[in-house]
């Protein structure tokens, strides 16, 4: 299977103007920029004209409308915000596995590019922190081609080569560090396996729910829900090859994908987060888009 190379990236800005990322609810950052808060008052982008209201300021009487209309009339200005959009991204060696069009890997360096330009391009300052088998890298985030073009090179740099075993926690310890760093107002978007127990760990993410808008993009493969066909298979890490009955492990295949999407399922239900599967089978632009 071929990996994500620069090239492929670079052109996925051209596809990342079909996605919207829409704040569920109003902007809460400090900075000024281009998300719209729910308030309305003296800001950058003008809403409506409306009667004049004891209260209002006489600094925005429209002047022009009220000689006109006979009665005072005053604008309405609706605020701008700069949303701070966070990736993280899961390319730990379990991420590299597929049995379809691309590595879960690959689907999840992919996915994180074209959110990646999505923000840029709406004007957001985009940051990620990437999880792989050794250390956690964090990229603070920047405006426009500034701050995506740093995250397109570690992403390329720290997908996974092969398979390994996992750094115990690496997941949690990802979350412990984006914490202190996504303010108020900040936007989440989590792409995993969620196969390791701490990825799912509501301790973990309640922090960052409190006060951020976290969206989960669950990566998988239609081998890992199904388990292995009749046969003998032969797998395992490097150094420690097994060989797999398939119709005696589908019982356990399947009770392992039961209980991670249970653990997923009760993460979101109670922090009340958003999540939506990507299959390996499909382009990420296709699934994102719908």
């Amino acid at each position: 299977m071929i990996l994500p190379d620069l090239g492929e990236l670079l052109a996925m800005r051209g596809a990342a103007r079909g996605i919207v990322l829409r704040p569920k609810g109003p902007a809460r950052a400090h900075y000024l920029g281009a998300h719209r808060t729910a308030q309305r008052g003296r800001g950058l982008e003008f809403e409506e004209v409306r009667p004049y209201a004891a209260g209002d300021d006489a600094r925005s009487i429209d002047w022009r409308v009220s000689a006109r209309r006979g009665r005072l009339h005053t604008k309405l200005f609706r605020e701008e915000r700069e949303r701070p959009v966070w990736l993280l991204v899961d390319l730990q060696p379990g991420m590299f596995f597929a049995s379809r069009a691309q590595l879960k890997s690959a689907l999840a360096v992919r996915a994180a590019a074209l959110f990646a330009w999505n923000a840029a391009l709406g004007g957001d300052r985009i940051g990620a922190v990437i999880v792989n088998g050794g250390d956690t890298v964090c990229l603070p985030p920047r405006a426009r081609e500034a701050g995506v073009l740093p995250i397109l090179d570690a992403l390329l740099a720290l997908q996974p080569r092969g398979p390994a075993a996992a750094r115990p926690d690496a997941f949690a310890g990802a979350l412990r560090t984006l914490q202190p760093m996504a303010h108020p107002g900040s936007l989440l978007l989590a792409f995993s396996d969620f196969a390791d127990a701490s990825a799912t760990s509501e301790i973990a993410w309640g922090g960052l729910a409190a006060h951020a808008e976290c969206r989960l993009f669950w990566i998988f493969d239609a081998l890992e829900r199904s388990g292995l066909p009749d046969g003998r298979f032969r797998g395992g890490l490097p150094g420690r090859v097994f060989s797999l009955d398939g119709a005696k492990t589908r019982e356990r295949w399947r009770a392992a994908w039961q209980e991670r999407e249970s653990r997923l399922e009760t993460l979101t239900q109670r922090l009340r987060l958003s999540v939506q599967e990507l299959d390996t089978a499909k382009a990420p632009a296709l699934q994102i888009a719908a």
